[in-house]
């Protein structure tokens, strides 16, 4: 039983150090071939924006929303696999029930 507990500790040791790494790794995401660039850290949070100037259109702002969008999107998605790479084998190693509040 103590071997067991000793397991379950250092498991949940492991698993804060992922998600320490995770919230301080920045993953990048883009759109329009790179005209929008956004970095979030593996933990999902938006750090950075870049604008191309050459996406700046006064007279089409949608487009330019649609862009941002749509490299906050990739960007994320990033972070989920990045996500999945640290986190995975220690959500199995709990019984491959996963852990509550996180994708997989």
């Amino acid at each position: 039983m103590q071997q067991l507990l000793q397991q379950a500790q250092k498991m949940q040791q492991d698993l804060a150090k992922a998600q320490e790494e995770l919230a301080q790794t920045e993953v990048d995401g883009q759109s329009g071939g790179g005209l929008v660039k956004a970095t979030v850290t593996g933990s999902g949070e938006l750090r950075g924006l870049v604008i191309d100037p050459k996406a700046v259109d006064p007279e089409d702002t949608e487009t330019l929303a649609d862009l941002i969008v749509a490299a906050v999107h990739a960007a994320n998605e990033n972070a989920q696999n990045l996500q999945q790479q640290k986190l995975g084998p220690l959500a199995q190693g709990l019984g491959g029930g996963g852990i509550p509040g996180l994708p997989f």
